[in-house]
């Protein structure tokens, strides 16, 4: 089993050290809220508020940070104190930039590494059902696929240094896109007095079927399991979807690509965390559309 520091116990963060020290790692915690930090204790990981310490022993060192800023600044603190050959493994979701800024830091140090940004949210996290879209070199990830295996149900190497952050991008847009176009079809169909039910029983089964649709039904009833039926709590929080929407916008822009669809989903979702809605799940964006919010 390895030695591993994980930097960053959120949301995210602190269930994945948990599975990993459930499949029997040793694990040292780090992050600045003591309560978090008093979690992972709790589910037997070591723990520090100093980076530089958790990383001395590691074998392997998994972030799982805010943005591409934190990232950056992370790993040049603790690259100088970590043995070389440690493998680095960021987890967050950030600019690609940022990302093969890392892996540029982390090479000059001796040090492999991956950008491997999950799908999966908070429950995936906790039962470690997590998808994991990779970028880095191919013994970079030969070496790090057995951990993150303990994480996640689905590893996909997509490519070189950034290309996990790409993937995520791209996916994410494809979700904040969906996500707007359900809530819309389900606020046409309470006006023409359909049931919400008999939309999903249609869609579900035909073309308008989606994830967004049959995995995270936007209207409490269908789907039991989605945040509709626990009053939109998260989930996937409306500000992170944002994030990800911006994130697009900003590799389109550095591109040149085209996005219109993606451009116009930021600006609903922006609308909608202006509203005071950003900690809602994404999904509670259909209270918008229909005019309200709840």
């Amino acid at each position: 089993m390895a030695e591993i520091a994980f930097i960053g116990l959120g949301n995210m963060g602190l269930p994945m050290a948990a599975n990993l020290v459930a499949a029997g790692h040793k694990v040292t915690g780090c992050d600045l809220v003591a309560g978090l930090r008093e979690a992972a204790a709790k589910a037997g990981a070591t723990v520090t508020d100093d980076p530089a310490k958790a990383v001395a022993a590691a074998e392997i060192v998994i972030t799982m940070l805010p943005a591409g800023k934190h990232v950056r600044a992370v790993w040049s603190e603790v690259l100088p104190k970590a043995k070389p050959g440690t493998l680095f493994i960021d987890c967050s979701t950030i600019d690609i930039e940022s990302a093969r800024a890392a892996h540029a830091m982390a090479k000059a140090a001796g040090c492999p590494s991956l950008d491997a940004p999950v799908s999966g949210g908070t429950g995936g996290a906790k039962a470690g059902t997590l998808t994991f879209m990779v970028g880095g070199a191919s013994e970079a990830y030969a070496r790090g696929e057995p951990v993150l295996a303990k994480m996640g149900k689905k590893l996909v190497h997509c490519g070189a240094d950034g290309a996990g952050q790409a993937a995520k991008v791209c996916n994410n847009m494809i979700l904040g896109i969906s996500m707007i176009g359900v809530c819309e079809a389900f606020a046409l169909a309470e006006k023409l007095g359909l049931s919400h039910q008999a939309l999903f029983d249609v869609a579900s089964t035909s073309s308008g079927q989606c994830w967004s649709l049959t995995s995270y039904c936007p209207v409490p009833g269908p789907v039991p399991a989605s945040p509709a039926n626990n009053d939109y709590q998260p989930g996937f929080a409306a500000a992170l979807m944002l994030k990800d929407l911006k994130l697009a916008q900003d590799a389109a822009a550095g591109t040149g690509a085209t996005i219109p669809m993606g451009s116009h989903a930021a600006q609903l979702y922006a609308l909608f965390a202006a509203m005071g809605e950003g900690g809602r799940d994404f999904s509670g964006i259909i209270n918008m559309i229909r005019g309200k919010s709840e």
